[in-house]
């Protein structure tokens, strides 16, 4: 299958002003408070948004996305660490998605695992993957790689959690939205990949201007996005 209605969700504003001045937008709506441009980027028919923060929003967000007959979505922002062995702004490029905060242990499940699904940790398109790894390689040669993006509505700000993390659910990173826009992609069979930039260390080590990190991954973000399309 050829991507050529491919849809873009931002976490940051920055990424969705980057993509202003690039694309060539025809149209815009408003769809649950979320404001979807349609437009050309490489020739490609792109449609772009802002998720907001948490997997209540992201899930909204793709849905609407997916209802707007894209055949592919693309996802990016920034992340916390999890590997130790990660910098900040360095590029994780997503393999597989699970949700942390899904937790239903006592009753015999194991942690991330839905209750009475199949599913629950799920995989990346692996030509979205190679996509943008090659991208990445293009762009950032040395400082990106591919792993599980985890999920959940919590600031992981802990040295013990953070270890937790990539000790018994082998993460990558942590952010919160990627495993839920994996899951409405999952069950749409819409193929997706989350794209993340380093903004710390998720442990509270690591001290960095938020404000000026988001300007800088931001670019990096779209810079991926926009090698990507060029390649599809």
């Amino acid at each position: 299958m050829a991507f050529e209605r491919i849809g873009i969700i931002g976490a940051m504003v920055e990424e969705i002003e980057l993509l202003h001045r690039h694309v060539e937008v025809k149209s815009e709506q408003v769809r649950a408070g979320i404001t979807y441009y349609e437009g050309t980027l490489h020739g490609k028919t792109v449609i772009y948004c802002k998720s907001g923060v948490g997997k209540v929003n992201a899930a909204v967000c793709t849905q609407l996305l997916i209802d707007q007959k894209v055949d592919s979505i693309l996802f990016t922002g920034v992340a916390g660490a999890v590997d130790p062995a990660l910098n900040i702004g360095d590029i994780v490029v997503s393999t597989t998605c699970l949700q942390h905060d899904m937790d239903c242990t006592p009753l015999g499940f194991a942690r991330g695992q839905i209750p009475f699904q199949e599913v629950w940790e799920f995989h990346a398109d692996e030509r979205l993957v190679g996509l943008a790894s090659s991208a990445a390689e293009k762009l950032f040669s040395g400082h990106h790689r591919t792993g599980k993006v985890l999920s959940g509505d919590q600031f992981i700000a802990s040295r013990e959690a953070v270890q937790e993390l990539f000790e018994k659910l082998a993460g990558t990173c942590t952010e919160m939205e990627g495993a839920a826009v994996a899951q409405v992609c999952a069950m749409n069979e819409t193929p997706f990949v989350v794209i993340r930039s380093m903004s710390d260390k998720a442990d509270g080590s690591a001290h960095v201007n938020f404000a000026e990190f988001t300007i800088v991954a931001a670019n990096n973000s779209f810079g991926i996005i926009n090698e990507m399309i060029s390649q599809m």
